[in-house]
């Protein structure tokens, strides 16, 4: 591990752009005072691997709909139609989301962990605190991979343009006066200051846009409002197997929003699909021996290190590392133990001299944008710190 020490944002700063979650609950920074500095090659390595990765994905997303495999990877029953609908037409955008990757930096080979796709975290800090860090202590902001904040704007514009080429975007859709809806739960200040981060690059990209909180957001038949307005699009930062879960009626009625094309959700229904981490196992069994897989299955594995965790689990609860003898080296408890488990082959993070293990995380928005890493303990949780990262 190469790291480099930099003089610390304050507190005073970091509140005053909207980042107030920036200490642990131990009183300790979440934001690490030091970066990885990391090679071009690496960064190369990450931005081809996630690419690939995706494309993966689309192609096992295609599988699992064909042979209606939404039970086997824990897919709440209520929400299957509202995936379909959503996967059969190109309008359902996936706006962004975080590949979370093992390797990349130590000499060894990439390995996917696990994909963020509906509700990713830490993208204020990827897109927005790892620059300053870089500003505040007098580095090249550019010397990164990142550039997270631009990719989703662009993205933000084709979701009306449906292509890759923007040229005519800014001339045209621009004054169609489209309009955003962006919700999160009231109770979070990093959701919400998220979500009115994402507000604000949709609204440089030239939207409409307004914010309001799930709880005062209006669904009917004929679509979704908030104050006093109608939304051909919604963005809402909360997950969508909470919303199956918890609210089976609004469930119920997203899905007539979505088939009666009253509204446009962000992210899509079908990204439910790539959280759940059940659907490692459909990419192990499309594409075994894969370089940059890890052996994935519903049962246990035969004498391997291995890791169980939960289909939805978050924040590393629920998790087990269990040793090759059977016997359980480390585990979390948590809020997930009704969900389905799954058991991945273990594969060690890149540690530093600490012992403290790295975990990188690439967010993905039409293609791989933006770097940053989450450094913890052998289970990465809530406690675990957000670092960021030089290209050298």
């Amino acid at each position: 591990m190469k790291l480099k020490k930099l003089k610390a944002l304050t507190d005073e700063y970091l509140e005053s752009i909207g980042f107030v979650w920036h200490t642990d609950e131990d009183n300790s920074s979440y934001v690490a005072d030091e970066i990885v500095e990391i090679s071009q090659e690496e960064a190369d390595a990450f931005y081809e691997a996630t690419n690939e990765l995706y494309d993966m994905f689309c192609e096992a997303g295609e599988y699992v709909i064909e042979n209606d495999l939404f039970h086997e990877i824990n897919i709440p029953f209520n929400l299957v139609d509202l995936i379909k609908e959503s996967w059969e037409n190109d309008v359902h955008w996936h706006l962004y989301s975080r590949f979370d990757l093992a390797g990349g930096i130590d000499g060894k080979q990439i390995k996917l962990i696990e994909f963020n796709a509906d509700t990713p975290t830490s993208l204020f800090e990827t897109a927005i605190i790892q620059w300053a860090l870089l500003k505040a202590n007098s580095l090249d902001e550019a010397s990164q991979f990142n550039n997270l904040y631009d990719a989703l704007k662009d993205n933000f514009k084709r979701i009306i343009t449906l292509e890759s080429d923007l040229d005519n975007f800014d001339e045209y859709y621009s004054k169609l006066g489209w309009k955003i809806l962006f919700s999160s739960i009231s109770s979070s200040s990093e959701d919400i200051n998220t979500t009115k981060l994402l507000q604000h690059i949709a609204s440089e990209a030239g939207f409409n846009t307004d914010f309001e909180y799930i709880e005062n957001t209006e669904f009917s038949d004929d679509g979704i409002f908030a104050n006093e307005q109608s939304f051909e699009f919604w963005f809402k930062l909360i997950p969508w197997e909470d919303i199956a879960i918890d609210e089976s009626e609004l469930t119920l009625i997203l899905t007539d929003i979505i088939k009666d094309k009253k509204a446009i959700i962000f992210n899509p229904a079908y990204t439910l699909m790539f959280q759940s981490k059940g659907f490692m196992k459909i990419l192990w069994d499309l594409y075994p021996d894969h370089p940059l897989l890890l052996e994935t299955s519903f049962e246990p594995l035969d004498n391997k290190k291995q890791v169980e965790k939960k289909c939805f689990g978050r924040e590393g609860a629920n998790t087990k590392i269990i040793n090759k003898d059977g016997s359980i080296d480390v585990e979390t408890n948590g809020d997930y133990e009704g969900h389905k488990s799954i058991f991945q082959e273990y594969v060690e993070l890149p540690t530093d001299s600490n012992n403290l293990t790295y975990q990188a995380g690439i967010f993905y928005a039409y293609e791989a944008c933006g770097l940053g890493f989450r450094r913890g303990e052998k289970i990465l949780n809530n406690m675990s710190k957000f670092v960021g990262h030089i290209v050298k």
